[in-house]
């Protein structure tokens, strides 16, 4: 009868202890996530100039200025959009039932088209409802972020400050040859600076063809609806009509049907061929990522990591594959050459 050998037992506890503890602190994170990533982030995007900073002054004032520079240029522009935003939640709830009334409005005028009594059939004050708790459920998360803002720039410090030691450590502790371990970090460093600068890139070029089209059209809040758009045009389905749908419904609830209609040609025509014009010199030359995986990595990304997932999500399918990869490289079966008899 075979029976396992002790050294195996030994593994496979070892294992199941390393399982059991690294689900009990990754769960334990899990909220506070999103700045753990957001310092992978930052660090990928900045380990170059922190090298040279260095080699002019001392890396704990380096990594200070990079920090404060990404606070500037990254942090303070989301904190203002997102205060723009809340500023605009309270009108947003009293007036969204308005909203709605105005869209039956405008499903009168076509109704009598079809044989299906479409407007009546609308729940305004279920669709209120539903706005006001989404809107008041976005401006609820302060405290959350801030968290994760505070973890995020520990952090990045210590990763800035401490690369080689990071770089021995992981070569230590992950089970991977070292040469398979370097081309992880070289694919995470690629995708993550195409996503982190490749998607906000093409989503403000977006937003700017789009905030032209407002001012043309006499949107109401024209910057109000370039952010919303902005936002729109990195989430996967939605894209710019978040922002261009709700704009063109309000233009026909005040009357203004020419510019409506003029405002839905400049989104499909303009903006929608832009996306593939932008997407195709902006992120080809970035890196070669298949339009798939994007896909399904937003898809995937999004619901587990937050609005972060968007850089992620991608990152997370291009990794399963490189594994997939590697797996098999370290650990296929390889198949023996064939002699050839003479």
């Amino acid at each position: 009868m075979n029976q396992l050998s002790p050294r195996l037992v030994r593994q496979l506890f070892v294992i199941l202890c390393i399982l059991a503890l690294g689900s009990l602190i990754f769960f334990q994170i899990l909220p506070y996530l999103s700045g753990f990533l957001g310092a992978i982030t930052i660090y990928v995007i900045s380990r170059g100039l922190m090298n040279k900073l260095v080699k002019r002054m001392n890396k704990h004032v380096a990594a200070g200025i990079l920090m404060l520079g990404s606070f500037i240029l990254i942090i303070l522009p989301i904190f203002g959009i997102v205060y723009m935003l809340s500023s605009k939640i309270s009108k947003a709830v009293s007036s969204s039932e308005r909203l709605v009334n105005a869209v039956k409005s405008q499903i009168r005028i076509f109704q009598e088209k079809f044989n299906y009594d479409l407007a009546t059939n609308i729940d305004t004050s279920a669709l209120t409802s539903w706005v006001s708790e989404n809107l008041q459920s976005f401006a609820g998360s302060t405290f959350n972020v801030l968290i994760s803002l505070t973890i995020m720039y520990f952090i990045l410090y210590y990763l800035l400050i401490h690369q080689r030691e990071i770089k021995k450590a992981l070569e230590l502790y992950v089970p991977i040859e070292i040469g398979n371990i370097h081309i992880i970090a070289r694919e995470v460093g690629i995708k993550v600076r195409a996503n982190a600068i490749g998607i906000p890139l093409v989503a403000i070029v977006q937003g700017v063809i789009s905030l032209i089209g407002y001012l043309i059209f006499g949107v109401p809040d024209p910057f109000f609806w370039f952010v919303i758009t902005t936002i729109g045009s990195m989430i996967p389905f939605v894209g710019t009509a978040l922002g261009f749908i709700p704009a063109t419904i309000i233009l026909f609830s005040q009357g203004l049907n020419l510019e409506a209609v003029g405002l839905i040609i400049y989104g499909v025509v303009i903006v929608g061929s832009s996306d593939n014009l932008i997407r195709l010199f902006i992120l080809k030359s970035m890196a070669n990522e298949h339009p798939l995986i994007t896909l399904l990595g937003v898809i995937i990304g999004v619901p587990l990591f937050g609005f972060i997932g968007l850089i992620f999500g991608p990152l997370l399918i291009s990794l399963f594959l490189i594994i997939v990869y590697i797996y098999k490289k370290e650990y296929g079966d390889k198949v023996p050459e064939e002699k050839n008899d003479i």
